[in-house]
């Protein structure tokens, strides 16, 4: 019989090529391929950066639009198979986005199609709907901003390790259980959000008092069962939270990423192989593009300055990923315009160069072409930022007052004088984390005030026996990335090179030595961040009685008002404070650690 049909199979054809592959074996069908795109820290950087340069020309550097371009033109080079996710912290740190909550950048996204995102510990920064940062009043939702965003969102937000502190449930107003599965071109693709289990650390903890974040590794294992037994076939984590890589030219060379104090990278470890198949990452602002365990970790500087992109094949038979195949493409630049040179558009790499040729940008090879649909998504919220931008508030800058993070400077130590002044302490001291950017000499708008000072952070007391100023100025000094806590009415001394140790001694202003005596108490003065235990100090600050700890705002100001208040109180010039309040001790330069 099956002769018979054959031959009649082959009658049909006839001469005609329409069965030209029935007489010889098929090929094997292709690798089903699927492009992972990811961002992450956008902080509300809808629109580019911009450069002024020595000849004039402005250098735009990423921006909504020209994110749009890329992300278009990796979908027409995979149609159907493109996956797009945000690594989280969306919205915190723009005029445009903190005026309008965050919904700007979530009409972004939504126009961007976004496929879901992780949330952040800054999606929790505004707190309620409205001004204020705080639940003050009854009725008050210190989750109602993000609510409303999430309400806004056309894709989910994700956090599986989030719960009700109260209950232990998965909190209902997320609308999801912290993943997502989809289908990209016929394959299951389930995705896990995560944030940091750092986040009451580094948001205003009392919007997030209600909220557990539970380990990351855990929560990571159960989602992954989870959607495994809903048919997922790839499994991909979204995670606010990162680690760093500083060499990106070998993905298979490990070599250069710090996985001593990686939060990503200590998940992973603790998971089962195969619970993961790719990862995004986020929240430290650094670049990963690597392969760890088989398992590939994408993240960049964030800031809208660039994607990364994961390439993965399944092949169509098992299912399965075909790790071989697997390419990263790590922190590709976001450019429309490049200099002819040097094919870059770094503003921080073109400012100093003496003649600059930019030429159209090319990505993929096809020319890049910011989405014009853009603009009339970010109108609203950019007449608003250009209003409060231009508000001018009647005090100048005496000269440019530079920020310092790995060092000194002018400007943290004036932030340091204000917050220290305000409270009439005898000690200031503000993170450098918290000081943004320079303050231009002339005359000041509210906007770049607003640029160095984009938190609405407020002044907090702690009154602090001798030895725990000491131990708190430890743990400000001890933190790995080398970072130098700006201080005011102090002299401190540090090692060189940066490590828990690196705090080696501390004075009063002129000399005078701190009474290490639990009967000799100092007023602190500092951000209510930082008082709440962020960037490190939560193991003194939580042992202090709370009856020595003031939250209330110190005159009902912000930083930024504060700032303000100081200048005006000083004739309304503000002066570049004296460099040396920090001082060095020991090798002129520090070994890097052999790996």
């Amino acid at each position: 019989m099956r002769f018979f049909r054959l031959i009649a199979l082959a009658l049909a054809c006839g001469a005609t090529s329409a069965c030209s592959g029935f007489w010889t074996r098929g090929a094997p069908p292709e690798p089903i391929h699927i492009t992972l795109v990811g961002i992450n820290d956008f902080h509300g950087q809808v629109e580019p950066h911009r450069t002024p340069l020595k000849d004039g020309q402005v250098v735009e550097e990423g921006g909504a639009a020209t994110l749009a371009a890329y992300v278009a033109r990796l979908r027409a080079a995979n149609p159907g198979g493109v996956v797009l996710l945000d690594a989280g912290d969306m919205f915190q740190g723009t005029l445009p986005s903190n005026l309008t909550e965050g919904a700007v950048v979530i009409d972004v996204y939504n126009h961007l199609g976004v496929d879901a995102a992780a949330i952040g510990n800054h999606e929790f920064d505004y707190g309620p709907v409205g001004p204020g940062s705080m639940a003050q009043r009854p009725g008050d939702d210190s989750l109602g901003a993000l609510k409303a965003r999430i309400g806004q969102a056309r894709f989910p937000m994700l956090s599986a390790n989030l719960r009700d502190a109260a209950t232990g449930a998965r909190p209902a107003w997320t609308g999801n259980d912290g993943t997502s599965l989809m289908k990209v071109k016929g394959v299951k693709v389930g995705i896990i959000g995560l944030s940091t289990e750092d986040t009451p650390k580094v948001t205003n903890p009392a919007n997030v008092s209600s909220l557990r974040f539970l380990p990351l590794a855990p929560a990571a294992l159960e989602a992954s069962r989870s959607l495994r037994a809903r048919g997922a076939e790839v499994v991909v984590v979204v995670a606010h939270a990162g680690g760093k890589c500083a060499d990106l030219s070998n993905p298979r060379d490990t070599s250069s990423c710090d996985e001593g104090d990686a939060e990503i990278l200590s998940m992973l470890k603790r998971l089962p192989p195969g619970t993961v198949d790719a990862i995004v990452a986020g929240h430290t602002h650094q670049t990963m593009g690597h392969f760890f365990a088989q398992v590939p970790i994408i993240e960049t500087t964030g800031l809208a300055r660039s994607l990364g992109v994961v390439e993965l094949f399944v092949d169509p038979d098992s299912r399965r990923i075909l790790p071989e195949r697997t390419r990263i493409q790590a922190a590709i630049p976001l450019c429309a315009k490049v200099d002819a040179t040097q094919g870059t558009c770094d503003g921080r790499r073109l400012r100093n160069e003496p003649l600059v040729r930019l030429e159209p940008a090319s990505f993929m090879a096809e020319p890049v072409v910011p989405d014009a649909q853009v603009a009339p998504l970010l109108a609203p919220a950019l007449a608003l930022a250009q209003e409060a931008q231009n508000r001018q508030l009647g005090l100048v800058a005496a000269t440019l007052l530079a920020r310092g993070y790995t060092e000194e400077g002018a400007l943290g130590n004036l932030v340091a004088d204000v917050l220290r002044a305000l409270a009439n302490a005898d000690v200031g001291l503000m993170n450098p984390g918290g000081v943004r950017a320079d303050l231009p000499a002339g005359p000041l708008t509210f906007g770049q005030v607003f640029e160095v000072l984009p938190f609405d952070n407020t002044v907090a007391v702690a009154t602090l026996t001798g030895p725990e100023l000491s131990r708190l100025l430890h743990l400000a000094y001890g933190n790995d990335m080398g970072s130098v806590f700006a201080v005011s009415g102090l002299e401190v001394t540090l090692e060189r090179c940066p490590g828990p140790g690196r705090f080696s001694g501390v004075a009063l202003t002129g000399g005078q030595p701190l009474v290490l005596d639990s009967r000799k108490m100092y007023r602190v003065a500092l951000p209510d961040f930082l008082a709440r235990g962020g960037d490190g100090l939560e193991p003194l600050l939580s042992t202090v009685p709370p009856e020595r700890i003031e939250m209330t705002p110190v005159d009902g100001l912000d930083l930024r008002e504060a700032l303000v208040a100081y200048g005006k109180a000083r004739g309304g010039t503000l002066e570049a404070p004296d460099l040396g309040r920090v001082r060095y001790t020991g090798v002129a330069e520090c070994q890097q650690e052999a790996r």
